[in-house]
């Protein structure tokens, strides 16, 4: 046993060490020894019990991904376990909260903040036509690039602070970023005549 910490936290240890060889076994046995845990934790943030069941599947998937990042300078395995769930589910709640304020942005009627808008109804309805396409063509974007998309241009972060806030290397969020504005451009581009 590592000395300092439980037996617990060491089997943990192990299970991450062979997670990090790629053995879908060991994921398996970690899934199965903190999947309550950090599924409780989800739900009492996201309080819903899909997305808390998605959420808790790309924490298993992080760790797939991260296991060899682990330290135990950085705590324990259930409380590096418990930050990343935190973590994705924070991030899932914010996400979904943008994207209800995109929604009643879209729904709003545009009239008020722009009187050249109710004087001219053709306007106001190709307006609206392209609020839902947007609103659409962002709807069909992947969860990993609408969340980036979301984050940097109604958030206002930048692609530095989103690689640090989404524990993804710079480049990564760099082409999700970029392949989601190619989408966007190529499903909207008969909007602006691309």
């Amino acid at each position: 046993m590592t000395a300092g910490l439980s037996a617990s936290a060491t089997a943990d240890i192990a299970l991450l060490s062979r997670v990090a060889g790629r053995d879908a076994v060991a994921l398996g046995e970690l899934y199965d020894r903190h999947n309550r845990l950090l599924f409780s934790l989800i739900l009492r943030i996201l309080r819903d019990r899909g997305e808390s069941e998605d959420v808790l599947q790309e924490v298993f998937v992080r760790v797939w991904d991260r296991a060899d990042s682990y330290s135990p300078a950085l705590g324990t395995p259930s409380a590096w376990l418990v930050r990343i769930a935190r973590n994705r589910a924070i991030d899932r709640l914010r996400a979904r909260q943008v994207r209800a304020n995109i929604g009643e942005s879209y729904e709003a009627p545009p009239v008020a903040a722009d009187p050249t808008l109710a004087a001219n109804p053709e306007l106001l309805a190709r307006t609206a036509e392209h609020r839902r396409a947007i609103a659409a063509a962002l709807d069909r974007l992947p969860a990993e690039q609408r969340t980036l998309i979301d984050a940097a241009y109604f958030e206002g972060y930048t692609q530095s602070e989103l690689a640090e806030r989404f524990n993804l290397p710079l480049g990564t969020v760099k082409t999700r970023i970029r392949t989601a504005m190619q989408e966007l451009r190529k499903a909207l581009g008969p909007l602006v005549g691309g």
